[in-house]
């Protein structure tokens, strides 16, 4: 956009190109780009949009220094005193980046609040509405604006930290940058900011490791199939769910165990296994395991133990050396 684009037409066009840009990179983003282009798509939204919309709101004038007066018996002021209509370009970039972090951060905190938690899904969203509601509130604060105090972003906008400053007490003009400190913290800020979104923060991985229940009445005790035949064959069905963030596969053994249960401590006095099945699960996946359960020992000291093992079991398999561990006593007629 350049100087030569009137109020009357194009005062809005930066809100309405941010709320396009913001639609089309959320989109993006959420359909999980990745690599290098996810964190270029995600730095303008996450750095400047929010805190650029927001300042856009506060300050739709454009900078018109001027000195003005002021009554020295109200305020007690004799000197006349620089007052600024707007912020200069320098001054709303650096604030569009700092009230963006801002915001970003609250967003992030009450999203790890919600019961979704914090993830890409949960924060994208509320970032993306708060970033399009700003931007209409400040087209309507622009658009309540005076047209000849209207702020208008131009190509001087785009390069504050060049801008021409005014002239010293000396008559000099300083072209350098207008404040490289804050232009290296800047620099530093995004590129903090896109590594952070290249390595999202996860939380621990686990799994989930049940077994079927049965229709639970008045009169039935455990939710388990409890009883079992000496010798005859049955199926004991286990479910495993995997949220570890990738595939994962997993071996079950299923030992029957004879126990004598002492002074709080249960002595193991013989053990079987009954059955050994492998299967491989998606993240976030669950997969159900027909287990083959046929007893040799009877009495009504008996436990299932179902011990649940990431690759391959250790020769001996034992409680101490599972994964997850599923304790069922049962009885064997």
């Amino acid at each position: 956009m350049d100087d030569a684009m009137s109020n009357d037409h194009w005062w809005f066009f930066d809100q309405a190109a941010i709320i396009a840009a913001t639609g089309f990179v959320t989109f993006a983003l959420i359909s999980d780009v990745g690599g290098v282009i996810r964190i270029v798509m995600a730095m303008p939204l996450l750095l400047f949009f929010p805190g650029y919309t927001l300042v856009s709101a506060l300050f739709p004038d454009k900078p018109n220094d001027e000195y003005q007066s002021f009554d020295e018996e109200k305020t007690g002021l004799g000197n006349p005193l620089l007052v600024s209509g707007g912020l200069k370009p320098v001054e709303r970039t650096v604030l569009s980046v700092v009230c963006s972090v801002l915001l970003v951060s609250v967003i992030s905190l009450i999203s790890a609040l919600t019961p979704r938690g914090l993830s890409a899904k949960t924060v994208l969203p509320g970032i993306s509405v708060l970033v399009v509601v700003l931007a209409l509130v400040a087209i309507v604060a622009r658009y309540r604006c005076p047209l000849d105090q209207r702020f208008v972003p131009s190509l001087s906008f785009f390069s504050p930290f060049f801008s021409q400053t005014r002239p010293d007490s000396f008559g000099h003009i300083d072209r350098r940058p207008y404040n490289l400190a804050i232009a290296v913290g800047l620099i530093l800020l995004a590129a903090s900011s896109g590594f952070a979104v290249a390595n999202p923060p996860q939380p621990d991985g686990f799994t989930e490791f049940s077994v079927e229940t049965e229709n639970v009445t008045g009169e039935i005790v455990p939710l388990y199939k409890s009883s079992y035949n000496s010798g005859e064959q049955q199926e004991l069905q286990a479910s495993i769910t995997n949220q570890e963030h990738e595939e994962r596969t997993y071996t079950t053994v299923v030992l029957l165990q004879q126990v004598n249960y002492g002074e709080g401590e249960a002595t193991v006095t013989q053990s079987t296994e009954l059955d050994r099945k492998t299967t491989t699960v998606a993240d976030g996946a669950t997969q159900k395991q027909a287990l083959n359960v046929t007893p040799t020992m009877q009495g009504s000291n008996l436990r299932l133990m179902l011990l649940l093992y990431e690759n391959e079991p250790p020769a001996q398999p034992t409680a101490d050396n599972a994964y997850r561990v599923i304790r069922l006593p049962v009885e064997v007629r």
